[in-house]
């Protein structure tokens, strides 16, 4: 009896071992993405990819992460929406993180569905760009290097009533141009305005992936999602897919560790 206990525990204590490195253990996807539209001014920049965060921490105040971060070292970071969280509102948290990141590289962010579902959605955007962070939503910036430019979009997440597409209507497709959005199921609209590369999350890729299948499960997107993580091409359109950092509705990742994702523009 004895000895069917202690193998009963060691088998539990293997479990929780597999679950907290499943959503504690940080894994970096590495994607070269070209374009022969890369202004060769941009040539092996690197942009660092992070969504849904959901007031997730990685020790206290984010330690951990924020150290990975620093090791990657990137040109430009781009925050794909859902830092906070609405079930569990801190957005101390958010901001703490966003401050560390606007200090390690110019940091751009759009926001997700839960900024909006949370009720904070202003406070969010007040207080995120008190520290330096840039905000997308519906807005046209530039990257610029050497006095060669790159247009980044913003996309409002549909969730929040200013929600338009009337930001790309001038858009140019001789440039290079980069989208923020939340939303990866929304990428016949990405493709049907010609953005060249969009970042997205809130799939949390799939949450529980099945080797060989995917992901289970994903908002918007339903059961066997199929835009959930990694680059997608459609036409002459790429999306780049986070699965993101924290949880939300299901607390607990399975095969589909939290991701962050540094990408290479390649221009030739």
């Amino acid at each position: 009896m004895k000895k069917k206990l202690i193998k009963l525990t060691s088998i539990l204590i293997l479990i929780l071992l597999f679950l907290f490195t499943q959503n504690n253990w940080i894994s970096t996807s590495r994607i070269d993405y070209q374009n022969d539209k890369i202004p060769k001014a941009f040539n092996d920049s690197t942009i660092l990819h992070i969504s849904d965060l959901h007031n997730k921490e990685f020790l206290k105040d984010n330690k951990y992460l924020i150290k990975k971060v620093k090791q990657l070292n990137p040109d430009y970071i781009f925050i794909t929406g859902d830092i906070g969280d609405a079930s569990k509102t801190n957005i101390q948290v958010a901001v703490i993180f966003a401050k560390a990141m606007s200090e390690i590289a110019p940091t751009y962010y759009v926001s997700g569905n839960h900024e909006v579902n949370a009720g904070r959605y202003s406070e969010v955007i007040s207080k995120l760009e008190k520290v330096n962070v840039t905000i997308m939503d519906n807005q046209v910036n530039q990257l610029t290097k050497e006095n060669q430019t790159i247009n980044i979009y913003g996309f409002s997440d549909p969730i929040n009533q200013n929600f338009s597409t009337d930001i790309f209507k001038d858009i140019n497709t001789d440039d290079f141009n980069i989208l923020l959005s939340h939303r990866p199921e929304l990428f016949d609209i990405y493709s049907q305005h010609k953005l060249d590369l969009t970042f997205s999350g809130h799939a949390h890729g799939g949450q529980f992936r099945i080797p060989f299948i995917g992901g289970l499960v994903a908002p918007n997107q339903g059961f066997f999602p199929k835009l959930t993580q990694g680059l997608h091409t459609q036409e002459d359109s790429s999306l780049i897919i986070s699965r993101g950092l924290g949880n939300s509705i299901i607390p607990i990742r399975l095969l589909n560790r939290p991701e962050l994702i540094l990408i290479t523009l390649k221009s030739v």
